[in-house]
């Protein structure tokens, strides 16, 4: 099953009713086959922007991110669900990529910034690319005056 992350933004409403909210969400994923590995609460804050669903204005919001293991047909089905559920005000459900594992030493970290891997190549990155404040544009129009001036 792929990782999806489900981020909610739930009205302000006080604890015990965001409590029963929270576990009306993770059993709908439940219900569907669907495992949560994480939920984190990102907190009560002010929204970025005043944002309307449900026929009511909100400009606070309670965020949350839960880590889900879904099928892929499962994920259709509880965006539907969400998006009638009138305590959530948002929702969006992003697929979680693969990353690549990195290995890590405590001597590699311990090196200084100029004698690591990764800033030695930014660094020979850095020398190929032009210095666009001291590029000088070069007249090649092959005209033996600049057709420009007055």
């Amino acid at each position: 099953m792929p990782t999806y992350e489900l981020a909610l933004m739930l009205r302000t409403m006080p604890k015990p009713e965001l409590k029963s909210t929270l576990k009306r969400v993770a059993t709908a994923v439940f219900d569907r086959g669907g495992i949560i590995r994480n939920i984190e609460n990102l907190g009560f804050r002010a929204m970025p922007y005043k944002t309307s669903a449900h026929g009511l204005v909100h400009r606070e919001a309670n965020y949350f991110l839960f880590k889900i293991d879904s099928p892929t047909q499962a994920v259709v089905d509880l965006k539907e669900e969400y998006s009638r559920d009138v305590d959530i005000v948002r929702q969006r459900v992003f697929k979680v990529t693969d990353s690549d594992q990195h290995s890590c030493t405590l001597e590699a970290e311990l090196l200084p910034p100029a004698y690591r891997k990764e800033v030695q190549k930014m660094i020979e990155i850095g020398k190929t690319q032009v210095n666009r404040f001291t590029y000088k544009f070069k007249y090649n129009s092959g005209l033996d005056y600049y057709p420009f001036q007055k």
